[in-house]
């Protein structure tokens, strides 16, 4: 089902984007809607499924959580396929880690990239040979750190 938004619920959007601890009223005030309108277009959105969840973003240094790494990875297709696996089933195994961020399959020259989040190097470099790179259905990783996000 394809959704048609108005320029109106595209603001609205785009500040609950950036601020999903607004109130009504302050999101009414950031638009200049009344705080009606804005209250029964969120109620309409979240209905329609397009506004699905609201969250957070930590802050990371605070939670010793800084050292963020890409992991490229290919799977072992010829292991998954013998053990009736698929790259969603790695994506899941995966997911299930505390320091994994996200797990995407992906087109190109990997299957998967992963977001992992962690302490420092020395951390990372236990979770990538003790905990990502020893799971059945893993060929190769190649990772990226990042040294500057937006």
């Amino acid at each position: 089902m394809n959704v048609k938004l108005d320029k109106k619920d595209k603001e609205i959007l785009f500040v609950l984007k950036h601020h999903a601890e607004y109130s009504m009223r302050k999101i009414a005030k950031e638009t200049r809607l009344p705080i009606t309108t804005v209250h029964n277009r969120v109620l309409k959105m979240q209905k329609l499924g397009v506004i699905q969840k609201y969250t957070i973003i930590p802050d990371y240094k605070l939670l010793d959580k800084s050292f963020v790494v890409y992991i490229l990875i290919t799977a072992d297709l010829k292991y998954l396929k013998k053990k009736r696996k698929s790259q969603y089933d790695l994506a899941k195994k995966l997911k299930k880690f505390d320091f994994m961020e996200r797990v995407d399959i992906v087109s190109g020259g990997t299957d998967l990239v992963a977001i992992v989040r962690v302490k420092d190097v020395e951390e990372f470099d236990k979770v990538l040979l003790q905990k990502i790179q020893v799971i059945d259905g893993i060929a190769k990783t190649q990772s990226m750190i990042v040294i500057h996000s937006q």
